[in-house]
């Protein structure tokens, strides 16, 4: 935190109760002492060029691509799909054509790059792969490849007084993941069993609490509303109810309708029944965009604090690395030997529009991953609650 504030102190724009209002927010952020932030952003005073931008890119995309390519034995010849997601940085050329020149792919692949999405992109990309596998390859194996990343470089620090657009600098952290999905079940961990998306957009305080905009004095940033988490509580509502009917038992489902119906007929102050969710999931990975999230996102769904460990000791560890804090997530638990043949995952994205987008995946294949992002701290882990505030 000690590099973090000089490091301010050092941009002119940004005045003392905005440095004590960073500081006030990053030690009640649960992030700890150890997440990244790019190079350029430890300069004195730090750089955010579009040159300081695509060098973070192709550190965080290229290595991430290439441990992939080298834990699966995959060929990059071998990738028919590329799907790529990051919100704020939009290169010409784009983050799929630097992947596709780096790594010589075919001339044939199709390739998508989605924008603008915000934090739940990564299971939307995951989603538009599995689209794109069925359409061109019925018959035959097929590989994609999917990209998630944030690009801090690019614009998450900002430089103005706007302390709804100051959040932003406390929690995001650069980081990446890179997943490979295949027609080849003999081969695959795991299985796509359902997709659901949910987008409120169409309401004015969703569309409007998270935005990217200028400030009074013309800084560009991201605004993140005080409705926020209220909104993302009401998103996750109406995707648990699409989800629940995929997966919960069909007595959780009864008595989930009949709350609905006696919260509509009787009064509208009862509480809704909360399904068992871990009638359906065993592990959970749930989206580590702040405290406050996670936070509600257990309240919601009543899981406990060993449900939500993956996601309080990734943010801990890593910072909200935007749409690729879901597979840090999944990382733990493998890291920490809890994955079994058979288990049931469930990955719940937040974003901008406001979005809520879930996945839910079923292990094929139980391994313990050693030489993942956690294989030189995962036994300090999990740390206590004090620690997590600190």
């Amino acid at each position: 935190m000690a590099t973090f504030l000089e490091h301010a102190h050092h941009m002119p724009s940004i005045d003392d109760k905005s440095i004590h209002f960073m500081k006030r927010m990053y030690e009640s952020s649960g992030i700890g002492e150890h997440s990244y932030l790019p190079t350029s952003s430890h300069y004195l005073p730090p750089s955010h060029t579009l040159s300081d931008a695509r060098d973070e890119a192709e550190e965080v995309m290229f290595s991430s691509i290439a441990d992939l390519f080298a834990k699966t034995c995959i060929s990059p010849e071998a990738i028919d799909i590329l799907v790529t997601n990051c919100s704020a940085f939009n290169p010409e050329p784009s983050l799929g054509d630097m992947i596709v020149n780096k790594f010589k792919l075919r001339g044939d692949i199709k390739t998508i790059h989605i924008s603008g999405m915000g934090c739940s992109a990564g299971l939307i990309s995951v989603a538009a792969a599995r689209n794109l596998l069925q359409l061109v390859a019925p018959r035959q194996v097929a590989h994609a490849l999917v990209v998630s990343t944030e690009i801090v470089s690019s614009m998450h620090f900002y430089t103005g007084t706007n302390r709804a657009m100051l959040l932003p600098n406390v929690l995001f952290r650069m980081g990446g993941a890179a997943v490979l999905l295949s027609t080849c079940r003999s081969k695959s961990r795991f299985k796509l069993m359902h997709s659901v998306r949910t987008n409120t957009a169409a309401q004015d305080k969703s569309y409007q609490c998270a935005s990217q905009q200028e400030d009074d004095r013309g800084e560009l940033g991201v605004n993140l509303s005080k409705d926020l988490v209220a909104v993302a509580g009401e998103t996750l509502q109406a995707n648990i109810t699409a989800i629940g009917s995929l997966v919960l038992p069909f007595s959780e489902q009864l008595l989930f309708l009949f709350s609905l119906i006696a919260r509509k007929l009787l009064n509208s102050k009862i509480k809704p029944h909360v399904p068992n969710f871990r009638m359906a999931f065993e592990h959970f990975c749930i989206h580590a965009g702040g405290r406050a999230v996670i936070d509600a996102v257990q309240r919601s769904l009543s899981l406990s604090d060993e449900d939500v460990e993956p996601s309080r000791m990734t943010l801990h560890r890593f910072g909200n690395t935007s749409s690729s804090s879901v597979w840090y997530e999944l990382g733990y638990i493998d890291a920490k030997g809890r994955m079994r043949k058979g288990d049931r995952v469930w990955m719940i994205g937040f974003g901008s529009g406001f979005k809520c987008n879930s996945v839910v995946w079923q292990c094929l294949q139980s391994t313990s991953n050693l030489d993942g992002p956690w294989a030189r701290c995962i036994d300090a882990y999990p740390v206590g609650t004090t620690k997590v505030a600190r």
